[in-house]
């Protein structure tokens, strides 16, 4: 049966299953293409965060990047599901239902919409690098607790970051990790041991096909 194109779905159909009281880890991004290194964060934040599901919202176009080479979203999702591969993680194309590109906004939805859930917002450090150019970034972080993956040799160059530095006061010790769900934004975490950094842009070529390895 041919999946139903993301045109043509509801919100309903966009937002994964859930129940109150679920701690939910949220992934955006172009997932041009989607790797290992998604589901590895995906895992290693389930696991640190205590987590019960992480949710992949897989942008239509990222604001900050150049998307003429952005693949198709259907194609995509497709991937993405494919290699998610886990019943504790979701893919949604959610943004491009309710239209909008911006986190801010996404996280506001969702917070709306489902608002006897825990979210968590997950990041690597080169996003933590470039998070004070991200539309209304304050109020992103006053709205979701914060997990930054360590993507060295990002580590320096994200912690001294603007962002990093005015939240500094947010910042949880990294043992106090399983915590991070149930904090009042904002609060954030450093986590460090992922062992696996690929990136999409590494796996794109030039013409903006996807390499097979």
């Amino acid at each position: 049966m041919k999946p139903v194109s993301v045109a043509s779905q509801s919100v309903a159909q966009t937002i994964p299953f859930y129940a109150n009281g679920m701690r939910i880890g949220l992934l955006g991004g172009s997932f041009n293409p989607p790797h290992a290194a998604h589901r590895a964060i995906s895992l290693f934040a389930i696991k640190r965060l205590k987590l019960d599901r992480v949710w992949w919202l897989v942008t239509p176009g990222n604001p900050l990047k150049e998307n003429g080479a952005l693949r198709d979203l259907d194609e995509r999702v497709e991937v993405a599901r494919k290699l998610a591969n886990d019943p504790r993680i979701d893919v949604s194309c959610l943004e491009s239902v309710i239209g909008t590109r911006y986190t801010v906004d996404t996280i506001t939805y969702l917070r709306r919409r489902a608002s006897g859930l825990r979210f968590v917002w997950i990041m690597g450090a080169d996003n933590l690098a470039q998070f004070h150019r991200w539309q209304n970034w304050r109020r992103i972080a006053a709205e979701v607790p914060i997990a930054v993956i360590d993507r060295p040799p990002q580590s320096f160059r994200a912690l001294a970051a603007p962002a990093a530095q005015a939240l500094a006061r947010c910042r949880l010790p990294e043992n106090q990790a399983a915590r991070l769900a149930d904090q009042h934004a904002p609060a954030w975490v450093f986590l460090t041991g992922m062992k696996l950094n690929l990136s999409s842009t590494t796996l794109r070529n030039p013409d903006g096909s996807w390499r097979t390895k």
